[in-house]
């Protein structure tokens, strides 16, 4: 196996160095737009690992599908992962297919709300563009498995492993994620810095979130809707969750029998506070405003002001949670509300990769998921969701204890 990744710092660096770890690829290339950027996480990786020779850095517009595919042939990629913001997911996708190489992203293209109805009807949805054409990749044998990070990814992976293990008939699947983490600044003070990009945040946050029920199908409601305290495991305790576009509510269905999906995240009040005010004050837009004669989009600005997610793990403490409740009627034919999980603390990720925890529990998944392909273990033509395949393989490999596995185990939670 041969993987160009697109991306560099954050989730890619921490890619990077978890699949330093493994012996299934034999060229890891690091491409980003400022190639000292990818040098640097090269240069990390050999950092760590005297003698590593299979990882190179490269330069790469991730706009340009055509530069894309030049790079994957110039390397002879098999795969190329995308690491980077989705709103270069098209550019990339297609570069991908046209080189001849599978694909993977951890998260969909972007959606466009409903012109009359945003909080009522969907418009075009997460993943749209990418299943649109999943014939054509699935006739050329191809494989684009999209949404392996964690949220979605590891989700959607416990929802086939609930399906075909735990569950006779699921009422609900709903992705429910929370945390406890704490950022300071130099003076030990709290500070508002949040754990991953700021520009997708703001994308799936001030988005209508997505519900979808049997019998209805797709459909949305207003930003932060539905608030629920849900008690997280591992000493993080409750926090309130409310309604988010997010692309498990678009993948699930496609594959998992259920009669709800849903997907609520922690935000807390300041967050959400902060959102509606970008929001209000027009912050959160992407389209460019001209200011004292250059062109730059709110957004960019927002998220630029903001403290790189990358760099913020020294200074934060605390654990994350990503996981699945699922209601329904177990195999043995009672009622069964079950809580699949990952915990991850941050002081273990800063320890053994110098990644903050929310970064490393996203990278994770999608290097496994390699690792899979690489052997074999999953297999498929066309846009799939991680749902599309056998759930045991990746959970086992997870979980397992170094060398054999990543050593990051997961946990069910009966309710």
């Amino acid at each position: 196996m041969r993987v160009l990744m697109i991306g560099s710092g954050g989730v890619g660096d921490a890619a990077a160095r978890i699949a330093s770890e493994r012996d299934f690829f034999e060229r890891w290339v690091v491409a980003d737009y400022d190639v000292t950027r990818a040098e640097r996480t090269v240069a990390a990786v050999v950092g760590r690992r005297a003698g590593e020779g299979r990882f190179v850095s490269a330069q790469v517009d991730a706009s340009s599908a055509e530069a894309v595919t030049q790079l994957a042939l110039e390397h002879s990629a098999t795969h190329v992962f995308n690491a980077v913001d989705p709103k270069f997911n098209m550019s990339i996708f297609d570069g991908a297919r046209a080189a001849g190489a599978d694909y993977l992203d951890m998260a969909m293209s972007l959606s466009q709300r409903h012109p009359e109805r945003p909080y009522e009807e969907v418009g075009v949805m997460l993943g749209d563009e990418q299943f649109a054409v999943a014939d054509e990749w699935e006739a050329e044998g191809r494989l684009a498995l999209v949404g392996i990070g964690v949220e979605p990814g590891l989700s959607d992976v416990f929802a086939r492993y609930a399906a075909d293990h735990l569950f006779e008939q699921i009422d609900e699947l709903g992705t429910r994620d929370g945390a406890n983490l704490v950022v300071h600044d130099d003076d030990g003070n709290e500070v508002f810095a949040p754990s991953f990009s700021m520009w997708t945040t703001i994308e799936e946050c001030l988005n209508p979130p997505v519900v979808w029920e049997k019998g209805r199908g797709w459909f949305t409601t207003a930003p932060f809707s539905e608030p629920e305290v849900f008690d997280f495991p591992e000493g993080i305790g409750p926090v309130e969750c409310v309604n988010v576009e997010h692309e498990e509510v678009l993948l699930m269905p496609r594959w998992v029998d259920a009669r709800r999906v849903t997907f609520k995240y922690g935000l807390g009040d300041e967050f959400i506070g902060i959102l509606k005010v970008l929001n209000t004050l027009g912050l959160d837009r992407t389209s460019p405003i001209t200011v004292k004669g250059v062109e730059v989009s709110p957004r960019d600005v927002v998220a630029a002001a903001l403290p790189d997610p990358a760099t913020i793990g020294p200074r934060m403490t605390g654990k994350t949670c990503a996981g699945l409740y699922v209601t329904g009627t177990g195999k043995d034919g009672r009622p069964r509300r079950t809580y699949l999980y990952h915990v991850v603390d941050n002081a273990e990720t800063m320890a053994g990769y110098d990644a903050q925890c929310v970064v490393w529990q996203t990278a994770v998944n999608p290097v496994v998921a390699l690792e899979l392909l690489a052997r074999g273990t999953w297999k498929g033509a066309g846009v799939l969701g991680p749902e599309a395949f056998d759930a045991v393989p990746f959970l086992d490999l997870l979980a397992a204890a170094k060398p054999e596995g990543y050593g990051s185990p997961w946990g069910i939670d009966e309710r």
